[in-house]
């Protein structure tokens, strides 16, 4: 089943440099004083990010952001991403009081995988196994069997086909796709895809790779086949962070999120890093490679939700019990199967 997704224009804050030095002493001192710690995602902006680090907090992928809050003492989370990646961190952390400097951040997986049509899709496949992706709201979750990272679908995946169980996949086509070719399970798949990885191209690719051909090319699994066909390494957020320290070459095509770019440059200094090829001026690219909800996150938002404390996220009691399963699954799967 495929569900059509409204992408909103890509908006970025705009401060002189004095008014962003007035925003940040605000920020530091309100993350102080509510004893408050801000989480961001890798595809915020980098200012973001650095402000992250710099106050204690944290920067990774959407379950490390959600763990984080578990290992961190402070009684207050400001998770700087999209909605499900803050109402992840509350699941894990109920007792807390998570903030969202843009609470209407969506995803377009998410927002392509709605409960009720979701629901009728689980209840057509009642002898499958539910595996959802992290990138899907709490009721999608609560409706799951298990829960999946992008680092960690194949792992998950081959552990479950193994005991022989058929799966029921869902949102991310080519990223079950990518799973199932790798693992050959018998997989139904949702048709939801990622609007920023959908955008790359692979022709404009095959030409990047021949104007670079001393470059390796890093691809997110949320791609298309043709585009992750290319790929020297295909991982999650995470793990195209370490190969482009790890791998042994000077230069790197990246197929996510540009907003990686700002811990890549940590890990991997003096590497240069080119952004892969989306198609192009005059084509139909919804997002050419930028997260339009990611860009809602803004520092200005973050001092406001400290003042105001709106956009707090809120789940019944009955929905953080069912959607943790699959999440706590997860943890205690990594735990026994680490990579």
């Amino acid at each position: 089943m495929s569900v059509a997704v409204e992408i909103p224009p890509t908006v970025r804050e705009e401060l002189s440099p004095l008014e962003q030095q007035r925003v940040l002493a605000r920020v530091r001192l309100l993350l102080q004083e509510q004893d408050a710690v801000l989480v961001a995602h890798y595809y915020t902006e980098p200012g973001l990010q650095a402000l992250a680090e710099d106050t204690g907090g944290c920067v990774s992928d959407s379950l490390e952001m959600a763990r984080f809050g578990s290992r961190n003492p402070a009684r207050t989370l400001v998770v700087c991403g999209v909605r499900f990646m803050g109402e992840t961190a509350k699941l894990l952390n109920p007792e807390k009081r998570v903030l969202m400097p843009a609470i209407d951040a969506e995803c377009s997986l998410d927002l392509g995988c709605p409960p009720q049509p979701f629901a009728d899709f689980c209840a057509a496949h009642p002898d499958r196994t539910v595996v959802v992706y992290a990138n899907t709201s709490a009721a999608i979750k609560a409706r799951a069997d298990w829960m999946v990272t992008s680092g960690s679908a194949e792992a998950v995946v081959a552990h479950l086909a193994g005991q022989g169980k058929s799966l029921l996949w869902a949102p991310d086509k080519y990223l079950g796709d990518y799973v199932r070719r790798c693992t050959g399970a018998d997989m139904e798949l949702w048709d939801g895809s990622c609007v920023v990885h959908e955008s790359f191209n692979s022709l404009e690719l095959e030409r990047m790779r021949q104007r670079y051909p001393e470059a390796l090319v890093l691809v997110h699994p949320e791609s298309s086949p043709q585009v992750i066909a290319q790929a020297d390494y295909v991982g999650s957020t995470s793990g195209l962070i370490q190969a482009a320290r790890e791998l042994h070459s000077d230069t790197f095509i990246v197929a996510t999120e540009p907003g990686i770019f700002y811990k890549m440059r940590q890990a991997a200094p003096g590497k240069r890093l080119l952004s892969a090829p989306v198609a192009g001026r005059g084509a139909t690219c919804r997002s050419c490679a930028f997260c339009p909800w990611m860009a809602m996150n803004h520092l200005s938002r973050v001092a406001h939700v400290l003042e105001s404390g709106e956009n707090e996220i809120r789940l019944p009691a009955d929905i953080i019990e069912r959607a943790s399963r699959p999440i706590h699954r997860l943890l205690a799967f990594t735990a026994a199967h680490p990579a």
